[in-house]
């Protein structure tokens, strides 16, 4: 008899957390999912941390809603795992209580911390030649970025020394929930990876004392490191508790989103290549070496499991520039949403069409106008950029608004914007490696045939779509849990149990005036670079 066991996934990201309960046997099926959000607080100095403590209380209360409304034992839950946001900082006292408030990897306060580190003397892509080079061998990669979380580290050092002398680790995020369940301090590779402190050479994967030596860092603070598919301990009592569970109930290290994403999209093929659109947004190629691209800031990173990386491009703002687009230009126009209730009406071919939420409304609004949105340009950097550009200051902008500009137009530019981006990566990966011609599409953003289309005709390339593509994440996870649990034997078998739904192939009547779109559209951070300097520096 075929094997099946029961998992459950926790996807922890920017704005909540996704909890999905699945069983696995000859497929992943979806019994149960809920959501909760919590805060993401930014400062006005850069700074964007989030509350552990959001975290837990988000998990404990979907997890006892999805055991709720599946009616499944909880004791025949097989495993637990994650797909976390990544790049975070926790630092955790002795009794893994964190010692401050968690930074988002989207934080940028330690401007100064990242001159004296590593941005000054003679440089290449911003990064001081004798500490580059080393970095480069060694890791795959170099802190380069003000949002890397060495930064944030020795930014906590220099400004809050009190809570500094309490740390014990530094975790990521997801870390920092496995050691709040098991009591466990570890890190997965990926994580290692993300740490930037990470010796990812074979015979050696560890933590590099070269490293941590020439950017400052405790390696007393650094935690055990482990795979992604390790089981890492088991859930204590009074967790399950409060979690709605059993104790004893085996934790696994999980991965990443940039780990998972692509494993829960079926895209596990070296060569295969994904693109995520939720809060954030990025592509992703398969590749089994290490590769940098540091004038690009692209580099391979570390995947789920040994000798795969995944060669890594990453928008930080793209299902958050919708949702902006949404609350500002659709919620305070009568015309788009009717008395702000949620009874959306529109005649499509003098048929009048009812929509269930304000979402399918907009992409509905969007689809009714023509590609190119009348020469009007978006640009998605609402919170700096990092690929292929690295820019705090840069913001997004409205380029070439005329008297015919109405709001519609104006929303179709913002979804073409986050393509006209997402195109730039795969242009700028191919300088280094193969993109795919067929790219699957997945996260929040891969709900809409209306973007998965316009994707497909602003790329030129053929795109797909999988069942529940805002789930993937949780689904990247728990085929880590099938893995020990012997039901596949490697992460790259995933893929033959993740098929395609949906495929979009491109207009190429659309893709040409995208073509043109597009070379303005990449000129303008250029031809803005110092204005956005002199509106938005910090010092």
């Amino acid at each position: 008899m075929d094997k099946e066991i029961y998992a459950l996934a926790f996807d922890i990201g920017t704005t909540g957390v996704k909890t999905c309960l699945f069983k696995i046997g000859k497929t992943i099926e979806l019994l149960e999912a809920a959501t909760e959000g919590y805060k993401l607080y930014i400062m006005p100095n850069g700074g964007a941390e989030q509350d552990p403590d959001e975290w837990w209380q988000a998990m404990c209360s979907t997890s006892k809603l999805v055991i709720k409304k599946s009616k499944i034992d909880p004791a025949k839950i097989y495993g637990i795992s994650f797909c976390s946001q990544m790049q975070g900082l926790v630092l955790v006292d002795k009794n893994g209580n964190h010692v401050r408030r968690a930074f988002s990897y989207m934080d940028q306060r330690a401007t100064e911390e990242l001159k004296k580190g590593i941005a000054y003397g003679p440089q290449i892509a911003g990064a001081n030649i004798a500490k580059l080079l080393p970095s480069l061998a060694i890791t795959g990669a170099v802190a380069a970025s003000v949002k890397d979380p060495v930064w944030k580290y020795k930014w906590t050092e220099a400004n809050e020394p009190e809570n500094f002398a309490r740390v014990h680790k530094w975790l990521d995020v997801k870390e920092y929930l496995i050691c709040r369940m098991t009591g466990e301090f570890v890190m997965t590779k990926d994580s290692a990876f993300g740490a930037l402190l990470y010796d990812h050479r074979e015979g050696h994967r560890c933590w590099s004392p070269t490293i941590c030596k020439l950017l400052g860092v405790n390696m007393d603070h650094l935690a055990r490191i482990v795979d992604c598919t390790a089981k890492v301990g088991e859930l204590r009592e009074e967790q399950a508790k409060e979690l709605g569970l059993v104790p004893g109930i085996a934790v696994y290290g999980g991965g990443g989103d940039a780990t998972l994403i692509g494993v829960g999209a079926g895209a596990t093929g070296l060569g295969d290549t994904h693109i995520y659109q939720g809060t954030s947004g990025w592509a992703s190629t398969v590749v089994d070496k290490s590769i940098v691209d540091a004038n690009a800031m692209i580099a391979a990173v570390v995947g789920a499991a040994d000798g795969i990386y995944n060669y890594f491009a990453e928008l930080e703002t793209a299902g958050k520039c919708v949702e902006w687009v949404k609350d500002h230009l659709a919620l305070d126009e009568i015309d788009i949403y009717l008395n702000k209730q949620h009874d959306l009406r529109r005649k499509n071919a003098d048929i009048e069409v009812v929509y269930t939420g304000l979402y399918d409304y907009m992409m509905a609004v969007i689809d009714s106008i023509p590609a190119g949105s009348g020469g009007v340009i978006f640009t998605p950097w609402l919170h700096g950029n990092r690929c292929p550009f690295e820019d705090p200051n840069a913001r997004g902008m409205f380029f070439n608004i005329s008297l015919e500009t109405g709001k519609t137009e104006m929303l179709r530019a913002v979804v073409e914007g986050v393509c006209f981006h997402l195109r730039w990566f795969l242009e700028t990966q191919d300088k280094k490696v193969k993109t795919s011609n067929t790219v699957r599409f997945v996260g929040g953003g891969a709900l809409s045939d209306v973007t998965a289309q316009i994707l497909a005709d602003c790329t030129g390339r053929v795109i797909e779509t999988v069942d529940s593509p805002q789930n993937v994440g949780a689904v990247g996870a728990a085929v880590l849990i099938a893995i020990d649990a012997g039901i596949i034997e490697k992460v790259q078998d995933a893929k033959q149990i993740i098929p395609a739904k949906k495929t979009f192939t491109p207009n190429m009547k659309n893709k040409a005036i995208y073509d043109k779109n597009f070379e303005v559209f990449k000129k303008l951070y250029k031809s803005n670079k110092e204005n956005f300097a002199d509106l938005n520096k910090l010092n």
